[in-house]
């Protein structure tokens, strides 16, 4: 039996792949993964074989790479960001135990939120959420209450999936829910392409974000009460200085 390493890469940049990762991926013979992701690293691994899928075959690639390992494979599945936020770790540990005998690791990487919070600052210094704003697998009812919860219980909140051709209006739907508790100066941040060509950052006020275009390539930051922006930063302060 092999082992199967599913690998969160970070937001693409080489700068983010931490050793571990490098050296997961180095050490595998099968790069298994999304197309988009798995070319983000293609170029440092020439030598691999490679297997992709498009959106919507995560579960036929998660089968595909641990049927690889069972064959005796060493394998890695590639994920941007961490493999366990919103990533393959999840559906690989579920379907494990159709492949007894096969060894599975999880390589942590630099997920969006934390790669996005270091270019604006500290938006997440205290309390925070993370909520994907995709419907494809969360009923949009269950996304609304616990965007609303996550407001009334006064969390920073970190926003994946903010919006794409098909759901371009649910960040303004997103904002909508979160004013009903949140003032309209509330301080927020948007970085686009994390790590990437065309990396973009820009803070902006709640009820400016509201009427503000996102896609699938844009993290989105809602602060706390307590968050500030100072100079070109957002901040939410822990509460060290009071």
């Amino acid at each position: 039996m092999g082992t199967l390493f599913v690998v969160g890469i970070g937001p693409g940049a080489p700068a983010y792949l931490t050793d571990a990762a490098e050296t997961t991926l180095a050490r595998a013979e099968v790069l298994c993964g999304y197309t988009l992701y798995v070319e983000l690293v293609r170029a440092r691994f020439p030598e691999k074989v490679i297997y992709t899928t498009g959106m919507t075959g995560e579960i036929e690639r998660c089968r595909y790479a641990l049927e690889l390992a069972r064959s005796g494979r060493t394998v890695a599945l590639v994920c941007s960001g961490d493999a366990g936020v919103y990533g393959m770790a999840a559906p690989v540990l579920e379907l494990q135990p159709d492949y007894p005998g096969v060894t599975v690791e999880i390589v942590p990487g630099v997920t969006a939120a934390l790669s996005g919070a270091a270019l604006l600052g500290a938006p997440l210094g205290h309390d925070f959420c993370v909520i994907s704003l995709s419907d494809r697998l969360t009923d949009w009812s269950v996304i609304e209450r616990r965007l609303s919860a996550a407001a009334a219980g006064d969390f920073a909140i970190c926003l994946y999936n903010p919006a794409s051709r098909h759901r371009k209006d649910y960040l303004r739907r997103a904002c909508e829910i979160l004013l009903r508790a949140k003032g309209p100066e509330t301080v927020c941040g948007m970085v686009r392409n994390i790590g990437r060509e065309g990396e973009c950052v820009r803070i902006l006020t709640l009820a400016e974000l509201c009427e503000t275009e996102a896609d699938m390539f844009t993290t989105v930051f809602i602060g706390s009460s307590q968050t500030l922006q100072i100079g070109e930063r957002m901040v939410t302060p822990r509460g060290y200085r009071t």
